[in-house]
């Protein structure tokens, strides 16, 4: 390879303030005291030392100068010095790098460029060495390696002749629990191995293939107990030990490590060796015998050190592992600039194989880094190109590769100047090198921080200083006592105003300021108002575009200081001449001046553009430009021949013989010149150095003209005109009655024509809507006359033409300034292929993007023209000698207003051949509206026919019959004339004869089944064929990727409803696999197009869903209805299961209104069965067997199924053997098994048949009752609700029209018939379903303000969500006082609905901001909830919040490409293997968040604590300080669930207020506690008589208890405020939470944990408060665990939390303790029971009542219940319930009055305990004994409001008053109010109170009558 001639080139980059965008000028901003802080300041500051100087002395260089500054000007400069440069020898093959050594130094913030090449070798030597997992499960890859011996050796020569080999050994620390430590294993872990070690090198890097063979055939094999290996510890001191291993210098380094296990890392055992070991030395620690010897001492090394010491000494990993361990090697690899991983065979035997892939991989790459490089420099490397790659580059070996390196010198950090920091930051020895090279280029670099000379030498008592203070640097430096820029003012002088009013003012100081001693002003705000009388207003600059000082300068003393490259009287003229260079890089073309970055040109008569170009484009081409000119200036005729006209054009021309070959110049032309019918040509070329002359025209000499005239046709041209008269006159003579007659006859005359006739070929047209297949009608347009020449018709088409003037329609005029799409067409320049059709293939994307670039540029200049979109390409068959050119259709969104200039801008650029630079057509293009178009087609010569491409306008508002007008308007081109000018086209709108719809608005599909088939049905409404187009489209779900996109149309033909559209699904991709956290894969399916009579129907578009599960497992009743006889021995009920038979499932069942008996059980599915049975033995329960119906209801169904359509079945119970007539009948299903009884009732209608018609209506059908009833009862109620509460409908028909429901909503229904005995037999109870609505508004917005211009909106789901809600929109909007926009809004789409929070980052500060959020199902988007706030009024609150993973975070400064990307906070996981979800305790969500917030009251404090939750299910507590008073919140809340699910819920909330008087002193003023309880509303059944529950006033305690809430206690820490485990491995856990709220300093933690089942407790004190995290490595896998969590301070320990936790993990069944290698794990936290429900049964007992855990993660088997007093101690009462209800009750007795007492309910399952559920409640007397201060006057408020989801919320409120004169004793009002959707009703509730007085206690019973 020849040597290239190399160069250094290191170029000062000029550090612009301003590329778009003008940055601050620092150097004035920083106010400099003296003239060296300012050097110190950055890049471009000068300081101005002259003593008359009047601006500001610190400012940039060109400023000072602009402000009258001397050329004496103090600045100072880097420098830059190449120290060694030997040149690449190309003949050595050893790396190199050229140069090898620079100084540099940089002023802070300068840049500066490096070039550098570097050479890597052909071949080079290398060093391989091999470390290999020792441990037992490598037994056989060993015994492979021994047997390869020789031709390892023999393979690394093959990679270079240069070569060593080595080999080391690994297993792990020789400490428990990594090894076996009995003394047996510790000899001999298993048979024939050696003792366990950590690491050694056994073969130091040798060349001798023999002596490696040899000492690798004694090698045994060793072991651990874990699954993991210390790999760690073996690549450290392989690498570091670089002595004993034998790393050459000049060589490659390669590391092979070789295992099948994952790895330990540092901290990874965090309470077994964390606090034992000391952290790795990154030492060698080597014996004679290679052993590693500090591995019982020291931690394994972490990752980020071995990445920086493997770079460091220049050694490449190649990680060769099985599959078992490949992901988590996988990982590690990406956190290495370079290195390699292969997969391992079980067995290695591939090992070589992989060695020479990795190794080829690695030397065709190339990963350029710097080392040590100073804190205060960045650097950033990029190819020869400039493009920057992240240091990472391709280069072959043999090569010279050339580089750049851009070193940055930091101004600032962290806000603080670099030059105030320590020298080791801003100074030091750079190594720049490949990652494989030892070689480097060496760059000493700093950062200058000037001192001023002339600060070293200053003036004593100068003159100018008045001899009382020093002159330095041209400023004076006042002694002690004198003030003023002189030192001529003395501090005790008397403040003299006159001398600070200035010239022609009133006012001293301006008004502005305060007059100081000596006539001073001191200005009140110096960042607004500046000058010796503070009369400069710093906002009072000239501004340009709105903006002072154009944003590109400061305004200092009244006008602009523009910062570097502008300038101006506003800084709005750029110095830069970047905006006036022309196509070829000249300035202004050389015809003109750049004057304030705009060309000025000189005069001329050519067009020319914005930067003095030949504009040919207004001229219609090049060759039209020029065309005049040549033809004076070469012939001297045509138009401009007159010697005036020819001296304006602004080009010469050449005369030459030849014209050149078609190569670069700009047109070929050619001309005939109409003086002598000859034909002329030239080419125009544009001039790389023009030199004034925009265009070089070379012109041939020779015309072409037509051959010479031949005399001998005069004659014969003259008989001809005499005969021709002839002809004239006979017929003028046989035709002049005539006129019609007389041009007839002249056009029998072939050179008589008066022409070529172009015309419509049809009158009118008459469509019909229905039988359309396209929004397009090709009209022909013909032409009549001889077929030469060109003609080129334009047209336009007209809607709606046949309403009136006055027509309502036609009296609505359109908004001008309205944005409308504007369907847009043109021929393109070039054939059309196939793949065009195809929108997706490589050509039409290709060309699509052409389009749009060129079309962009073009209809820029239209004012508000958006981009183009939706282009596609077609043919048009009727189109004469074009038709097989493409055409193009695109749309364009602009105002209204702009159609006339889209129009001519567009028939301008077709005429010139280009659109921009995209080639067209000349003679065609359509542009359309709405309601108009315009366009033109052409005709070429022989063409006699061509199709107009007419719009139709369909709209759904047409008339139902409305009619469209097409004109030919005129002919531009050609002499043809206009004959049928007009056709008119009829479109009659006929009704719709069939809907298409998809049967629902979402599907979901599993993955593993391959194909999603959808089904698309068809209500037909008039038989007969329709069609639709059907298309899918991507969300989360790509094509090709998840699944492979369909387009196309179903054909229905009579009678067909229903056709399946076949999806494919593909596999997930290994990458997505390994994903943890997977998201949801969607994509829609949409109908459009209906044609032939149809149209769409409700549900257009579908989701589908692609789940990775396999389809979940359906269940349900075989039979609605099972009728058994008294004397039957047992009931058998079938259950049946279909889809996904192949795994188990099961479903718990139980009774419903049994006599007898209520039993329930669960039923389990093995693999493969698809039927169960229930059996019930009547005889096993007491009581006589009688006639009774029994419900069964199928509910729980396990994770892996789910319950089907019929979830329940009635059991009918008859008196012996059923009467056989009826049987017969009720075999045929038309007879209720009730009909059977005695008594003449009408038999039960048959066929009951419901369905929804829309989301508030409900259609009814059924066969008639056999008799003669009178009508038939209807009665229905919502799902879940009690039947005998069933509204009932009276109709006379078989039909019932059940309306004003509430959307998506279940609900059952019964169908009797009644006559004159009474009411008949009901149906069989048939439930349905309402469709879904358009969502409501969702709940209330709330802030958390985090700083003035971060907030956090959060809201809650809509009461009204009438669906399920898929997903929420936020927009934020910057307003003004009268709530106008003031800026853009910005728009985020939220699509999990989970997620109802928003993090909102870099709003402008002190800016009022209108948020918006509303809701989406699939019908739709809802109404808006609104909500204004200004960040900067709102109290200051520190961000004392975690950012939670699934909160979605948004910078408000971002583009428009960021609207829709939501980017999450991720947690920093320490595990290369990842970590699952974190699982948090305290919640029964796993996937919330807790924050706290602090908000400011008027004499005192409040802190806020609310743990929000993605779920529907959330906790909040809250403590409040007030003036005067605090109270504290602890509310417990769990949400109402949503109707349609199942079940419909309800939420009480009970609150109690107490104030405080002055007899208490010792609490803060009084208590406030809420307590929450959510209950099923199916069971809850009111206050009946039995059933009363007591009104429990939960209140303050007496002052005996003064430490009533320990978090009231100064100084003691709250409780760590949210617990999240992460599991690092199947045994490994890491457990963080966050800073409790503590008045002092934290000062540590304490984390305990033991096993749930009981054992030793450990303990881990944490003495760093900042660290809220620690790593548990000794769990046992599949046990569940307690851990406890608190904090400490001065003044003690503060309450613990706690949770409960489980790593799930497949075990070796060898081993109890070790899991199976690369074994799956996840963490399982039981939940906690419900919310706890108090009910006061007297002064002494009350009942407890809980709901069962959402999660119970196992069987419950029972609960166990603590109660205790909560302070003065006492005996902890124990209970256990047993059972597995859904809600469980305890009676609890012999309590005390007025004392407080705390629950603990804790469930217990088949995995151990759960956490507990704790309720702190008082039954408190009312009689004044214990709290006799307080009087008993309370006030009651219930409010209810019911959602139409169902959802009730009621809130108790018991208010409790100190002297309050209005209410008396024992009075209570309550009120109710109901809303459901779109009504409002008013209940009235009728209140009892009964009292009665027992033992001095008031018990209030309340019981409700609700009408």
């Amino acid at each position: 390879m020849g040597r290239w001639t190399l160069r250094l080139s290191v170029g000062l980059l000029a550090v612009l303030l301003t590329a778009c965008y003008a940055e601050e000028n620092y150097c004035f901003a920083a106010r400099a005291g003296n003239c060296s802080q300012c050097l110190q300041v950055g890049t471009g500051c000068a300081y101005c030392p002259d003593e008359t100087f009047n601006g500001p002395r610190c400012d940039l260089y060109e400023n000072i100068i602009a402000h009258g500054c001397s050329p004496a000007v103090i600045r100072d400069r880097s420098s830059m010095k190449i120290e060694r440069k030997q040149q690449i020898d190309t003949n050595r093959q050893l790396s190199q790098v050229y140069p090898q050594q620079i100084s540099m130094s940089f002023l802070p913030g300068e840049e500066k460029t490096v070039e550098f090449q570097v050479f890597a070798p052909t071949e080079g030597p290398l060093d391989l060495y091999i470390l290999m997992d020792f441990s037992n499960s490598m037994a056989d890859d060993l015994e492979n390696l021994k047997r390869m011996g020789n031709g390892l050796a023999t393979f690394v020569k093959t990679l270079s002749k240069d070569y060593t080999i080595g080999f080391g050994k690994f297993v792990d620390k020789v400490i428990e629990p990594q090894t076996d430590m009995r003394p047996e294993k510790l000899a001999q872990p298993w048979p024939n191995s050696d003792p366990p070690f950590s690491f050694q090198n056994v073969i130091p890097l040798t060349n001798d293939a023999d002596v490696f063979s040899n000492k690798l055939q004694n090698e045994k094999i060793s072991g651990n107990l874990d699954a993991p290996e210390g790999g760690f510890d073996a690549i450290l001191q392989a690498t570091v030990c670089g002595k004993q291993i034998g790393w050459r210098n000049q060589s490659t380094h390669l590391l092979v490590f070789s295992t099948e296990s994952a790895f330990h890392y540092e901290s990874d055992g965090a309470n077994v060796l964390s606090g034992i070991l000391e952290r790795n030395d990154e030492g060698c620690h080597l014996d004679n015998d290679g052993k590693y010897t500090k591995d019982v001492d020291q931690d394994y090394p972490s990752i980020p050190t071995l990445v920086r010491l493997l770079g460091k000494h220049n050694i490449i990993p190649i990680f060769a592992v099985t599959d078992h361990s490949y992901d988590y090697y996988e990982k590690l690899k990406e956190y290495f600039p370079i290195a390699e991983i292969g997969l391992l065979q079980e067995d290695s035997k591939n090992i070589l194989e992989l060695m020479e892939t990795a190794f080829k991989s690695i030397r065709s790459k190339m990963s350029i880094r710097a080392e040590n490089t100073p804190g205060a420099i960045k650097e950033k490397f990029f190819n020869v190109a400039g493009s920057e790659q992240d240091g990472a580059f391709t280069l072959l070996p043999g090569e010279i590769g050339n580089f750049k390196m851009r070193l940055t010198a930091q101004r600032m950090i962290d806000e603080q100047l670099v030059c105030q920091m320590d020298q080791g930051i801003k100074e030091g020895i750079m190594a720049v090198k490949p990652t494989t090279f030892n070689a480097a280029l060496k760059v000493k670099a700093s950062i200058l921080c000037p001192i001023c000379e002339c600060e070293k030498f200053p003036i004593p008592n100068a003159a100018r200083c008045s001899q009382q203070g020093d002159l330095v640097c041209g400023k004076c430096q006042c002694s002690g006592g004198w003030v003023g820029p002189f030192c001529n003012c003395s501090k005790t002088h008397s403040v003299d105003k006159s001398q600070c009013i200035g010239p022609q003012m009133k006012d001293p100081c301006s008004g502005r300021g305060e007059c100081q001693e000596c006539g001073t002003c001191v200005c009140n705000n110096p960042d607004q108002f500046e000058g010796q009388f503070c009369q400069y207003d710093k906002t009072q600059c000239q501004r340009y575009g709105g903006f002072l000082c154009n944003d590109r300068g400061s305004c200092v003393m009244g006008r602009c200081a523009c910062s570097e490259g502008w300038t101006g009287d506003a800084c709005g003229c750029p110095k830069s001449t970047q905006t006036c260079l022309d196509s070829r890089g000249g300035v202004c073309n050389g015809r003109g001046q750049c004057v304030c970055g705009l060309c000025k040109c000189v005069d001329s008569d050519m067009a020319l553009t914005a930067t003095c170009e030949p504009n040919f484009e207004a001229q219609m081409g090049v060759c039209e430009g020029t065309r005049s000119c040549v033809q004076c200036k070469a012939w001297k005729t045509g138009e401009r021949k007159e010697k005036e006209q020819c001296d304006k054009c602004s080009f010469e021309i050449v005369l030459v013989d030849e014209l050149k070959k078609a190569e670069t110049f700009l047109e070929s032309c050619s001309f005939r010149d109409e003086d002598d019918d000859c034909t002329y040509n030239y080419t125009v070329e544009t001039l790389k150095d023009s030199r004034g002359k925009a265009l070089e025209v070379q012109v041939l000499k020779k015309k072409d003209c037509p051959p010479a005239s031949l005399l001998w046709l005069l004659p014969l041209l003259l008989f001809l005109l005499l005969l021709l008269a002839l002809l004239l006159l006979c017929c003028w003579k046989y035709c002049a009655c005539c006129k019609t007659c007389c041009q007839s006859c002249l056009a029998l005359l072939p050179c008589c024509r008066t022409g070529r006739m172009v015309g419509f070929k049809e009158d009118e047209y008459l469509l019909r809507q229905s039988l359309l297949t396209s929004d397009h009608l090709d009209t022909p347009m013909v032409r009549t006359g001889p077929p030469k020449g060109t003609d080129v018709v334009r047209w336009k088409v007209t809607d709606n033409v046949h309403r009136s003037p006055n027509h309502p329609q036609a009296l609505i005029k359109p908004n001008p300034k309205e944005t409308i799409q504007f369907p847009i067409s043109l021929r393109l320049n070039r054939l059309f292929a196939e793949n065009l059709s195809r929108p997706e293939s490589r050509d039409a994307e290709q060309l699509r993007k052409e389009v749009a670039d060129n079309l962009n540029e073009v209809y820029k200049q239209i004012p508000g023209a958006q981009k183009v979109q939706k282009t596609s390409f077609r043919m048009q068959r009727n189109a004469g000698k074009r038709q097989d050119y493409a055409i193009m259709d695109t749309v364009l969104s602009a105002p209204r207003s702009s159609y006339p200039d889209l129009v001519k801008l567009t028939e301008k650029n077709v005429q010139s051949g280009k659109m921009h630079d995209l080639m067209v057509v000349p003679g065609y293009y359509t542009v359309a509206t709405d309601r108009e178009a315009a366009g033109a087609i052409e005709f070429q010569e022989g063409v006699e026919s061509v199709d107009v491409h007419v719009p139709l306008f369909v709209k759904d508002e047409d008339d139902d019959k409305k009619q469209l007008q097409v004109e030919a308007n005129d002919v531009p081109l050609g002499i043809a004339e206009i004959g049928k000018r007009l056709v008119n086209i009829t479109i009659i709108k006929e009704h719709a004869t069939g809907v298409f719809s998809f049967l629902q608005p979402a599907y979901t599909y599993s993955r593993l089944d391959g194909i999603a088939n959808i089904p698309i049905s068809r209500e037909i409404l008039a038989d007969g064929r329709s069609q639709v187009t059907y298309h899918t489209r991507d969300l989360t779900a790509k094509d090709k990727k998840d699944y492979v996109a369909m387009e196309g149309d179903l054909i229905f033909n009579p009678d067909e409803t229903q056709k399946m559209v076949p999806v494919r699904l593909l596999e997930l991709s290994e990458k997505d696999g390994l994903l943890e956290d997977k998201q949801v894969k969607q994509f829609v399916m949409d109908l459009s197009n209906p044609r032939q009579g149809a149209k769409l129907g409700r549900y257009p578009r579908t989701t589908i869903t692609i789940t990775d599960q396999p389809e979940p497992s359906v269940m349900m009743f075989k039979k609605g209805t099972q009728t058994f006889s008294t004397s039957d021995p047992t009931y058998t009920i079938p259950v049946v299961r279909t889809r996904n038979q192949d795994s188990p499932a099961t479903v718990k069942w139980r009774t419903k209104k049994a006599k007898r008996f209520e039993l329930a059980g669960p039923l389990k599915f093995s693999p493969g069965e698809t039927e169960k049975n229930i059996v019930i033995d009547p005889r096993a329960h007491p009581g006589p067997i009688q006639p009774e119906t029994i419900q069964l209801e199928l509910y729980d169904p396990s994770s892996n199924a789910s319950v089907g359509d019929r979830k329940t079945t009635l059991v009918n119970v008859t008196d012996g053997a059923p009467a056989p007539e009826i049987s017969q009948v009720q075999r045929k299903g038309f007879v209720s098994p009730k009909a059977t009884s005695p008594g003449g009732r009408l038999l039960a209608p048959a066929n009951l048949k419901a369905k929804a018609t829309g989301p508030r209506n409900i259609r009814l059908n059924w066969d008639p009752a056999s008799g003669n009833p009178m009508g038939y009862k209807v009665k229905y109620w919502i799902y879940g609700d009690p039947e005998k509460d069933a509204q009932v409908l009276d109709v006379k028909t078989t039909q019932a029209d059940l309306t004003n429901l509430y959307p998506f909503c279940d609900y059952e229904t019964r169908v009797c018939g009644y006559n004159a005995m009474g009411d008949g037999y009901d149906t069989e109870m048939v439930p349905c379903q309402t469709l879904e609505d358009a969502p409501g508004e969702p709940g209330r917005l709330a802030f958390n303000v985090i700083s003035p211009t971060v907030t956090q909106v959060s809201w809650a789901e809509p009461a009204e969500t009438n669906g399920k809600i898929t997903a929420y929109e936020v927009i934020y909007t910057p307003i003004d006082d009268e709530k106008k926009a003031v800026g853009a809004a910005k728009k985020v789409k939220i699509d999990n609905p989970k997620k109802r929070m928003l993090l909102i980052e870099n709003l402008q500060s002190a800016q009022t901001y209108q948020y918006k959020v509303r809701a989406m199902n699939s019908i739709g988007w809802g109404p808006f909830k609104d909500a204004t706030i200004n960040l900067a009024s709102q109290p200051a609150r520190p961000l004392s919040i975690p950012i939670i993973p699934d909160i979605p975070i948004v910078d408000a400064e971002a583009g428009d490409e960021y609207d829709s990307y939501l980017m999450y906070s991720e947690e920093v996981l320490r595990s290369p293997t990842g970590s699952k979800t974190p699982s948090v305790s305290g919640e029964d969500y796993t996937m919330n968040g807790k924050w706290d917030q602090n908000f400011l009251f008027s004499g005192g404090s409040a802190t806020r604590n609310l743990s929000s939750s993605s779920s529907p299910m959330s906790t909040m507590s809250s403590n409040y300080k007030g003036a005067g008073g605090s109270f504290m919140t602890d509310t417990s809340v769990m949400s109402s669930n949503y109707k349609g699910a199942g079940g419909s819920f309800m939420t009480d909330t009970s609150t109690t207020y107490m104030s405080g008087g002055s007899r208490r002193t010792d609490m803060i003023g009084g208590v406030h506690t809420s307590e929450v309880v959510m209950r099923k509303r199916s069971e809850n059944r009111g206050y009946a008589d039995e059933n009363i529950r007591d009104s429990i006033i939960m209140g303050d305690v007496s002052s005996k208890f003064p430490d009533l809430d320990a978090r009231l206690s100064p100084g003691v820490p709250d409780t760590p405020s949210r617990l999240v485990f992460s599991a690092l491995g199947p045994t490994a856990l890491k457990v963080s939470w966050q800073e409790p709220r503590c008045d002092k300093d934290i000062m540590g933690y304490c984390v305990l944990y033991q096993l749930l089942s009981g054992g030793e407790g450990k303990r881990i004190n944490v003495t760093n408060p900042a660290e809220n995290a620690v790593i548990i490595q000794d769990l046992l896998p599949n046990h569940s665990y307690l851990f406890k969590v608190k904090a400490q301070s001065q003044e003690g320990w503060g309450p613990e939390r706690e949770g409960v936790i489980t790593i799930e993990s497949a075990v070796d069944p060898k081993s109890p303790l070790s899991p199976m290698p690369g074994s799956p794990f996840t963490l399982s936290t039981p939940s906690a029971p419900g919310p706890l429900v108090f009910t006061a049964l007297s002064p002494d007992s009350l009942q407890l009542s809980w709901e069962k855990p959402r999660k119970p993660n196992g069987d419950i088997l029972g609960y166990v219940v603590t109660c205790e007093q909560l302070h003065d101690g006492g005996d902890v009462r124990s209970f256990e319930v047993s059972g597995d209800s859904a809600e469980t009750s305890l009676t609890v007795p012999n309590l005390t009055e007025n004392v407080p007492y705390k629950f603990k309910v804790q469930a217990r399952t088949t995995q151990g305990f759960g956490p507990e559920r704790e309720g702190i409640i008082t039954i408190e007397s009312q009689d004044g004994s214990d709290m006799s201060q307080y009087n008993s006057q309370s006030m009651s408020r219930r409010e209810v409001f019911q959602m139409p989801t169902e959802v009730s919320t009621r809130t108790n409120v018991s208010h409790t008053m100190m002297q309050d004169p209005f209410f008396s004793d024992g009075s209570m009002m309550t009120t109710h109010h109901t809303e459901t959707s779109g009504m409002v009703t008013r209940q009235v509730t009728k209140e009892v109170v009964q009292r009665s007085m027992m033992g001095g206690t008031t018990v209030t019973k309340k019981m409700f009558y609700e009408s």
